[in-house]
């Protein structure tokens, strides 16, 4: 068996999640590690299917380095995946459970240990999923700086009265 780190990559099923994860990802590769980059199985298809000719040789190389798969995001066929609160709830009552069943059955096969979990801030439940198999983990957000430190000021601009308990901004005043 390879002393090569495995990294199991989980993103948000958005595009602006998705793209810096698989960027993250290929920089994981370069740096000597091998990534299995779980998607949901829409997702899975519109990843794959977005590689084209010219990336099926290259494709082919990292192959043995990272390694796409895909488990279901607890939605039908029809539901609408733009509805993010319905994604939220599909995703948090249904993919914890087939996240554990694949990392499980990697795990008999013998193949791809996984080592680290890489899981995007609105998926950060598969750390809990990890932890059941021993591994350590880390979050990721994808979003801007700017908005991070935005949502992590949201209590101090309730405690000074900038926002209400409503999320309404309360009106400025100026003085000149």
């Amino acid at each position: 068996m390879s002393n090569i780190p495995v990294v199991l990559v989980l993103p948000y099923p958005a595009q602006g999640h998705v793209n810096p994860l698989m960027i993250l990802s290929q920089k994981l590769v370069k740096n000597g590690c091998k990534v299995i980059f779980v998607n949901t199985e829409f997702d899975h298809k519109r990843v794959v299917s977005s590689f084209g000719d010219q990336e099926h040789s290259r494709k082919h190389e990292e192959e043995s380095v990272m390694k796409l798969v895909s488990v279901p995001d607890g939605l039908g066929a029809d539901d609408d995946r733009n509805d993010f609160g319905k994604l939220c709830d599909a995703l948090q009552n249904s993919m914890p459970k087939e996240l554990e069943k694949l990392i499980h059955n990697m795990h008999l096969k013998g193949e791809n240990k996984i080592s680290f979990i890489v899981a995007d801030l609105f998926m950060a439940w598969a750390l809990d999923v990890g932890k059941k198999f021993g591994m350590k983990g880390a979050i990721v957000g994808p979003a801007s700086a700017t908005t991070f430190a935005l949502m992590c000021s949201i209590p101090s601009l309730i405690h000074d009265g900038t926002l209400d308990s409503d999320g309404k901004i309360t009106p400025l005043l100026c003085c000149s």
